[in-house]
């Protein structure tokens, strides 16, 4: 059992800190979509900045936490992202557009709770050892 626990961990921590790497970088180069297509009409006019310059903030909010998944600090930046990813999908929401990937951003932050739950198991508080918690002697 424990083994399973923990391949599914690193599934899940390997996923999660990748892809908000992957997603972060791509903020600047546009290459897998239009990421500014994603805002709210609402939300980009309260910006203080162009929507461009915050798709860029965004972009190093999600490389810092997906670095820092994949780091170590696996337990916060998971639940980081799943804040995260949820702000994202009620902003999706609120522009009536895009609901598929609203609901796939949804899935996603329960995914990324989901990780962070586990980490409580597989790493324990003082991360001395791998293993789930309930198992140390």
């Amino acid at each position: 059992m424990e083994d399973k626990i923990r391949s599914t961990w690193w599934t899940l921590r390997i996923a999660y800190g990748l892809v908000p790497v992957v997603a972060g970088l791509d903020k600047f180069t546009n290459l897998l979509c239009d990421w500014k297509g994603y805002l709210a009409p609402w939300f980009a006019a309260l910006l203080p900045v162009s929507p461009t310059t915050f798709m860029h903030l965004v972009g190093i909010i999600e490389i810092a936490v997906g670095l820092a998944i994949l780091a170590g600090l696996t337990r916060i930046g998971a639940y980081v992202a799943s804040a995260w990813l949820a702000a994202i999908a009620l902003n999706i929401l609120t522009s009536g557009q895009h609901l598929d990937v609203a609901v796939r951003d949804l899935m996603m932050a329960l995914g990324a709770l989901t990780l962070g739950r586990l980490s409580e198991v597989v790493v324990p508080e003082r991360r001395t050892a791998m293993r789930p918690a309930s198992s140390t002697a």
